[in-house]
C-alpha cells in the first residue's frame, strides 16, 4: 500500500473527530469566554479564581455528558426527530450568533460563591449553542468522536481560563472581543448548515 493510500485511510478515520472538534470549538468559543470570565472574577484572589475555573469546567463537563446520554431519550419521549432538532437547533444557533454579532457584550452577572457553576460553567461554557451542536455531532459522527471532542475542547477552555490574565495582556480585551465576533460569524454559518441538513433530511423522509 502506498504512503498516499495509508495517509488517506488514516485521515478518513480521523475525519469524524476533526469535524466534531472544530464545530464544538466554534460553538464553545474559548477566546470569547476569557473577557467575561475576567470580568466576573475581578477582585477574587488567584486561588479563588483557580477554584472557580475548575468548578466551571467540571460543571460544563457534567452537563454535556448528561445531555449526550439523555438527549435522544428526551427526543423519543417528545416525538422529536434529529431532523427536527437540526432545524430548530440551527435556527437557534443562528439567532444566538446574530445577537453576539450585533451586541456590544454578552450579559454579565455579579460575582457570587458559585459563579463557577452559573453563569460560567453554564451557560457561558456549555450553553444552548454547545448543547445543540453536541446532539447533532452524535448523530452525524457517533458518540466516541463527540466525547473526545468535548473533552479536548474543555481542556482548551480550562487552559484559557487558568491563563486568562496572560492571554488578555497579550491579545488585549479588544482582540479577544474581535475574535469572538469572528467566531460568532462562523457559528451563524454552522446554524445555516444545520437548518439546510435538517430540511434535506425531512424532504428525503417524506419521499
Amino acid at each position: 500500500m502506498s504512503l498516499t493510500a495509508i495517509l488517506s485511510e488514516h485521515y478518513s478515520q480521523l475525519t469524524p473527530y476533526i469535524h466534531s472538534f472544530i464545530q464544538i470549538f466554534v460553538a464553545m468559543d474559548a477566546i470569547g469566554i476569557i473577557p467575561l470570565y475576567s470580568a466576573l472574577t475581578v477582585g477574587l484572589s488567584k486561588q479563588h479564581r483557580r477554584h472557580t475555573a475548575i468548578q466551571a469546567i467540571i460543571t460544563a463537563f457534567l452537563i454535556a455528558l448528561a445531555f449526550l446520554f439523555v438527549g435522544k431519550t428526551i427526543f423519543r419521549l417528545l416525538g422529536i426527530t434529529v431532523a427536527d432538532f437540526q432545524i430548530a437547533g440551527g435556527a437557534l444557533l443562528f439567532i444566538l450568533a446574530v445577537i453576539d454579532l450585533v451586541s456590544s457584550e454578552k450579559t454579565q452577572r455579579l460575582p457570587a460563591s458559585d459563579i463557577g457553576v452559573v453563569p460560567i460553567g453554564t451557560p457561558l461554557i456549555v450553553g444552548p449553542a454547545v448543547l445543540t451542536v453536541l446532539i447533532i455531532m452524535v448523530d452525524l459522527y457517533g458518540l466516541a468522536p463527540t466525547m473526545v471532542s468535548i473533552l479536548l475542547n474543555l481542556i482548551i477552555v480550562a487552559v484559557a481560563l487558568l491563563n486568562a490574565d496572560r492571554i488578555l495582556s497579550f491579545i488585549g480585551e479588544g482582540g479577544a472581543r474581535g475574535t469572538a465576533k469572528v467566531v460568532a460569524l462562523l457559528l451563524a454559518a454552522i446554524g445555516v448548515m444545520m437548518v439546510r441538513r435538517g430540511i434535506v433530511a425531512v424532504l428525503l423522509d417524506v419521499k
